[in-house]
């Protein structure tokens, strides 16, 4: 029989009967939500999967050191998803990595190597990772990890001792001195923060945490609690649900949601209708909602869906549109068309659904400059990889913003004048600026301003290169050029949700708190299901005016979903530091540190990172 040397992570799922006993149908789906996500990340660390009996799960890596990062990886987004549960109805992995000879048969690996990690598996914590010492001697000084012995034990059915070691996901709490040196003795002098401090930590971090704390897109939660109704706008609204990938394959998920959130673009720029924004629509990806439910929690009075099935050379598009209030359908089309036509089929669904919803607009309003150069290229190749590049940097992590400039690279070598792969690019380098992958944050930044030049100046109404604009200004010190650069993207994209986020970054910045909390209400209402991660801007604006009481509740709101927020636990390390809740601020920067123990507080001017 085959042998060969590999590393592998066992995973399942701790206190699964009783999760079962308590409610299977919910088990259930939030196992396949959870296994999706498991999936896609050991896929994108170069592993193979391998089986899946009931909750676990067993995968093989030619690397260990993507073996560990995997796991890191996986036990982070699911944290980040079980933020959304109840407590009891949270579902918590366990991980084991080890590295040994295997045998293999077909597809099937066996032996003491995954052996030793299943057990491995079972010495974890809920929601940890445990390695085996072969594992942690190649893992060791290669990772930005830290790790715990927990000495030799005796698991069962191996002979010998395994030599086991705790991954510290949380990291280790450096001690009180070297917080306050890292953060900067100017912000605790006498126990006194000016909150306009709060600008300059939360705003310059803000980004950063919209791409890379936020759970993944694909698979976010609609909160379990029952939640208010919204009331319906005074004009005609819908949401676009994330459509159904029919073709069996599903490497070409990519392109059913790409169809979907080109909609909801096309949508979003007509004026008198009111369009939810692309992560609340897909918060009800996968699951069964009722059109009812949906418009209670969204507050629509429409609901378009469908289902895309791409083969070679054709596309079959179906779709209806229902009243959600009664689930009555109003439309239905289905559309079968040689796949170079699939600008056009997205034409005829726009209008067909203005024309069915009853808009009263004009036929030289339907053709007017927005609409009839709506079309982001006429290039279906450069369309095919833009749709890939936008999926992969919705999942904010370095390897996938890599791989998402790689697509936007490709779109732009196939049509130069591909507004939105230029817009897309350069997000792709405010991203390697924030999170400081590259080597220089601030030639990140400059090249992400060329690219959005590039963008606007091949479509000045590109809204998403606007938003891009508007964060790049007030970053050098421009906080007043970011507030007209923001409200022209959302001029131009009146159901722009994360153009609203960007006018209130502008806001904070220019020290307009009143506006900031304004514009992030307007975000909150186009994207119902965000409403945790907004909170932290609403709780930010409090902070800025010194109103830290009230403040300091919706803060926690946000952390509670977002506990890896820096810009929460800065928000709350001001307001708790100008109180003189001295042991909370230190708990706060404490906070801080655990998350990035490199993170050090730029300068206090508006300059710091021109």
């Amino acid at each position: 029989m085959e042998r060969k040397l590999t590393a592998i992570l066992c995973a399942d799922v701790y206190g699964y009967s009783r999760l079962m006993g308590e409610d299977e149908e919910a088990t259930l789906r939030t196992l396949s939500a959870y296994r999706r996500i498991i999936d896609s990340l050991i896929e994108n660390h170069r592993g193979r999967f391998v089986n899946s009996a009931g909750d676990s799960v067993l995968a093989e890596f030619t690397s260990v050191v993507e073996a560990v990062n995997c796991a890191v990886q996986i036990q982070t987004s699911l944290r980040a998803e079980n933020a959304g549960l109840p407590p009891e109805r949270r579902m918590q992995f366990r991980i084991g990595v080890n590295s040994g000879d295997v045998m293999i048969e077909g597809e099937q690996i066996y032996g003491d190597g995954v052996n030793v990690a299943a057990r491995l598996e079972s010495v974890a914590d809920p929601g940890g990772i445990c390695i085996s010492s072969v594992v942690h001697d190649q893992v060791k000084g290669r990772l930005t990890l830290n790790y715990q012995d927990l000495g030799a034990q005796q698991v069962k059915n191996i002979a010998e001792p395994v030599q086991v070691w705790r991954v510290l996901l949380d990291g280790v709490t450096p001690p009180p001195g070297d917080i306050q040196r890292r953060i900067g003795w100017r912000y605790w002098r006498g126990g006194m923060l000016s909150a306009t401090g709060i600008a300059i930590i939360a705003g310059t971090l803000v980004f950063v945490q919209h791409l890379s704390v936020r759970p993944q897109h694909t698979h976010a939660s609609i909160p379990p609690q029952p939640t208010p109704a919204l009331s319906l706008p005074s004009i005609p609204s819908i949401a676009v649900l994330p459509f159904a990938n029919l073709s069996g394959d599903p490497q070409q998920e990519y392109f059913s949601d790409g169809i979907s959130n080109q909609l909801i673009e096309d949508l979003s720029r007509l004026p008198g209708l009111f369009v939810i924004a692309r992560n609340s629509s897909f918060a009800y990806k996968g699951k069964s909602t009722s059109e009812h439910e949906i418009s209670q929690e969204l507050g629509v009075k429409y609901v378009l869906e469908g289902n895309v099935r791409k083969a070679i050379g054709r596309v079959r598009i179906g779709v209806e549109l229902a009243d959600a209030g009664s689930g009555r359908e109003m439309w239905t089309q289905r559309f079968d068309r040689p796949l170079r036509n699939i600008f056009a089929v997205q034409d005829e669904i726009v209008r067909d659904v203005v024309t069915t919803v009853g808009l009263i607009f004009k036929v030289d309003q339907l053709n007017a400059p927005q609409w009839a150069e709506s079309h982001p290229t006429d290039n279906l190749e450069a369309f095919d990889d833009y749709l890939r590049a936008q999926e992969y940097v919705w999942r904010s992590t370095k390897e996938d913003n890599e791989q998402a400039r790689n697509w936007a690279n490709k779109a732009i070598g196939l049509d130069p004048r591909f507004a939105h792969a230029q817009a897309l690019l350069g997000w792709t380098y405010l991203n390697d600026g924030w999170n400081q992958w590259g080597l220089d944050s601030q030639a990140d930044f400059a090249i992400a301003r060329e690219f959005a030049k590039k963008a606007l100046g091949l479509d000045d109404s590109e809204a998403t290169a606007l938003a891009l604009v508007a964060e790049l200004d007030w970053l050098q010190g421009q906080p007043d050029q970011a507030v007209v650069d923001g409200r022209r993207a959302v001029d131009i994209n009146p159901n722009y949700a994360f153009g609203y986020l960007a006018l209130a970054d502008a806001f904070s910045n220019d020290q307009r708190p009143k506006e900031a909390f304004d514009a992030v209400e307007k975000a909150i209402r186009l994207d119902p299901a965000g409403r945790g991660f907004y909170s932290y801007q609403l709780g930010n604006s409090y902070v800025q005016r010194g109103l830290y009481q009230e403040g300091i509740p919706i803060l926690k709101m946000h952390l509670s979903a977002y506990p890896n927020s820096l810009v929460g636990h800065s928000a709350l390390l001001i307001a708790y530091t100008d109180l003189g809740r001295d042991a909370q601020a230190k708990a706060e920067a404490a906070e801080i540190m655990r998350i990035s123990p490199h993170f050090v507080v730029p300068p206090e001017d508006n300059n710091a990172w021109a």
